[in-house]
């Protein structure tokens, strides 16, 4: 009813610039007159230019919480960490086990938040104890989560194991452990089941009994409070208590990685984990960031565009454990190397998901696509990257998308889901009726294993469950503009001044702007599908712009062959190319100018 109440009240707004369909297919949609009101007094009572008032109305910030909001402290958005179920349980364990020398390990997931969660717990226990074994599962051998085999191993010479960032449906590998004569607690953050596995502890805010509101953490996040946990049950027993702080660059990365929310606890974590990681003290994320041409402070689009990906590069096509060993490695030598190693697995995943993206499309396009689910299945489609291409799918059909990798009879897929729709619960509900052999996740993201005669029967059944959102889905697709601007003012001085208001991500965009009646000075196609311009407005100004992936789709063939005046919207973003500072918009949509 609020999503249908805010896109009526858009609708009833003129088009920002009288856009009613852009090159994207969408409505332009301005601030609004009650955001510019709000926005005026936040200007007002900040102090500060009425852009970013502007920005901070459009993301809900009230003006009598505008100065808390540009400065969140972890002081006072990070909760007690004993409202999460089994919290305590799980942290007395914890100290019990460093302080008794205990063996333990670490099963952690292969993506970048479950690498970080591990990452996590190594540098506190090594902290403290001694060096914990991680074992991270393989993608394609393995799946996602502990197994029997896995957990019977480890069992037989570790007294404790830790299951970060999976484990919460794990019932048999879990019992299986146990049964061997270790403990096992769990700290996860995904969507749980009616029932949780019998073991030491389950500290999961989205366990459905626990009320401590923290939903919105990645695993990560949970795993932080459980150190903050630990830290005040050993500063108790006046032992030492590691530096907390030191990790939230680990903590930043798994929560934009993982695109969790960034309001609330996560924004502040994500502020003050950025602050920690421009220090460039932990090796593995200084190589990587050199690697990856980072080299300005890092903000949320470097975590989600330029290290996630590569971390996720070794869990994808690679070597499951590259991702934690990077993180967690005190070895400048060592984080090099694995660097570089992730570096190049990331440009072979980005070669194989082109090759496999076009024929998903094309089978996506033989079906329906005007109904709440987009999917595709292919014999031999690698497992690592059907998760990249559902995101694919998802975003040019602006329906929830499921695609799946098919090998001797049995398929390993992945779902991304769009705003709204909780694709993650309805996923859980196939496994539960026995449609898929297993899946989970959450809201906006899911994995799945089905075998492969079930696929269409599964596929029907997701659709029927997905029906009831349809009204959210098929609502008229608008982009949200912050304002118009001219190239002159579009410099780096005003980039900084509107990342105050950040960081930005799910939940909290970035701002976005429009350049009016501007003309396309010069252009040209880069790279295998992306198009690089010098924007000049009317005035004369210009200012540099890239579009991404857009030259084989109308918003590619807008920019390229128009000779006339256009509105151009997108993102700003500072360009330090050659060492010489300057603004550059990364341009999202597109429409002539009447």
């Amino acid at each position: 009813m609020i999503i249908m109440t805010r896109v009526a009240a858009e609708m009833t707004e003129a088009a920002f610039l009288g856009v009613e369909n852009s090159a994207t297919g969408r409505r332009w949609a301005g601030p609004g007159a009650e955001a510019e009101r709000i926005g005026l007094a936040i200007a007002q009572r900040l102090d500060a230019p009425e852009i970013l008032g502007r920005i901070l109305a459009a993301r809900g910030v009230h003006p009598d919480n505008a100065t808390e909001y540009l400065a969140p402290t972890l002081k006072a958005l990070t909760p007690d960490p004993s409202t999460l179920k089994d919290m305590d349980r799980a942290a007395d364990i914890l100290v019990t086990a460093v302080r008794n020398g205990w063996k333990i390990a670490i099963f952690g997931d292969y993506d970048v938040d479950g690498a970080a969660s591990s990452a996590l717990l190594v540098d506190w226990i090594g902290a403290v104890s001694g060096k914990p074994t991680v074992y991270i599962p393989d993608r394609i051998d393995e799946g996602y989560g502990p197994n029997v085999e896995a957990m019977s191993r480890l069992a037989q010479n570790h007294q404790l194991i830790i299951c970060v960032d999976c484990g919460t449906l794990s019932h048999g590998p879990i019992e299986a452990a146990i049964a061997a004569g270790a403990k096992v607690m769990i700290a996860d953050h995904h969507l749980a089941g009616e029932t949780l596995p019998v073991c030491d502890a389950v500290v999961n805010p989205n366990r459905h009994d626990d009320d401590s509101g923290m939903g919105a953490l990645c695993a990560a996040g949970v795993v932080f409070l459980l150190l903050i946990a630990a830290n005040r049950l050993r500063r108790k027993a006046g032992e030492m208590a590691p530096n907390l702080i030191s990790m939230l660059d680990l903590v930043a990365l798994a929560t934009v990685a993982d695109v969790a929310q960034l309001t609330g606890l996560n924004r502040a974590l994500v502020r003050q984990g950025l602050k920690v990681m421009a220090g460039r003290q932990r090796p593995g994320l200084k190589a990587l960031a050199d690697v990856a041409g980072v080299n300005s402070h890092p903000n949320a689009f470097h975590l989600g565009y330029l290290l996630g990906p590569r971390l996720n590069a070794g869990g994808r096509i690679g070597k499951a454990d590259l991702g934690v060993r990077l993180l967690s490695t005190r070895s400048r030598e060592e984080a090099e190397g694995l660097a570089h190693e992730l570096d190049r697995l990331n440009a072979d995943r980005r070669e194989l998901e082109a090759s496999i993206l076009e024929l998903a499309i094309e089978q996506a396009e033989q079906r329906p696509i005007d109904g709440p689910l987009v999917w595709a299945a292919g014999e031999g489609w690698h497992p690592g990257v059907v998760g990249i291409i559902a995101a694919r799918l998802k975003e040019k059909f602006n329906r929830p998308a499921v695609v799946i990798g098919m090998e001797n009879g049995n398929g390993k897929g992945s779902a991304r889901s769009v705003d709204g729709v909780d694709l993650g619960s309805a996923i859980a509900t196939l496994a539960r009726e026995g449609q898929i052999e297993k899946g989970g996740g959450h809201r906006m993201a899911a994995g799945l294993s089905v075998a492969g005669d079930k696929i269409e029967p599964a596929m029907g059944r997701l659709i029927d469950l997905l029906s009831k959102y349809m009204a959210v889905i098929s609502a008229p697709r608008t982009l949200r503009i912050d304002g118009a601007l001219s190239a002159a003012v579009a410099t780096p001085e005003l980039i900084e001044m509107v990342e105050a208001a950040g960081p930005f991500g799910a939940g909290a965009p970035a701002p976005r702007f429009a350049l009016a009646n501007a003309r396309v000075a010069f252009g040209k196609r880069v790279g295998d599908d992306h198009f690089r311009a010098t924007l000049e407005d009317a005035s004369g100004a210009r200012v540099d712009a890239i579009a991404f992936r857009v030259m084989s789709g109308p918003l590619g063939a807008m920019l390229s062959e128009s000779k006339g005046r256009l509105h151009i919207a997108g993102r700003l973003e500072v360009d330090d190319w050659g060492g010489r500072r300057k603004a550059k918009l990364h341009i999202e949509d597109a429409a002539v100018a009447e």
